[in-house]
């Protein structure tokens, strides 16, 4: 009976120690202001259309500070522009490595699977939103739709074949 107490306290403990804090995962107040700032830069030239200039200011912000997810997600849509979808599986791992519950990760990583045709791993990144937005979220539409497109990898590839025979 006298360690009846010591053992629910070690209990306790124990178990606090063994499920993830949210604590943990980096917090835009936590992250360097350098980084955060070439991210906004980034994101100025990505929408300008500058692939190059954005995914360099993407790269500097997590050289400026490793733990900025929004830069590896924001890295994952210049590799999706430019239909390399693996290394937007790739940079969407990493975002989520850092915060498993970012919708933007979760979302670009989806769609870069449904490009691919893997639809049932985009279809999991679905419902994984689905448990994570209270009603439903743009990140969910984003899935949605990739997946409506279907597989974007053999069109590219159709596209690339027909512009070098329109070349020869």
């Amino acid at each position: 009976m006298r360690l009846s107490p010591l053992m629910l306290a070690l209990g306790l403990t124990a178990s606090a120690m063994a499920v993830p804090s949210f604590a943990n995962f980096a917090q835009p107040a936590d992250i360097a202001p350098i980084s955060l700032e070439l991210v906004e830069e980034g994101k100025a030239a990505l929408e300008a259309g500058d692939l190059v200039a954005a995914d360099n200011a993407f790269e500097a912000a997590l050289v400026a500070d490793p733990r900025n997810g929004t830069a590896y997600v924001e890295m994952a849509k210049v590799a999706m522009q430019q239909r390399l979808y693996g290394q937007a599986i790739r940079l969407s791992r990493k975002a989520l490595t850092i915060d498993p519950t970012d919708r933007s990760a979760l979302a670009a990583q989806g769609e870069a699977y449904a490009a691919l045709g893997a639809v049932a791993k985009a279809e999991a990144n679905l419902a994984k939103l689905e448990r994570i937005c209270a009603a439903e979220c743009v990140e969910q539409d984003r899935i949605a739709a990739a997946i409506a497109r279907g597989p974007q990898l053999a069109e590219a590839e159709a596209e690339d074949i027909l512009e070098v025979e329109e070349a020869n």
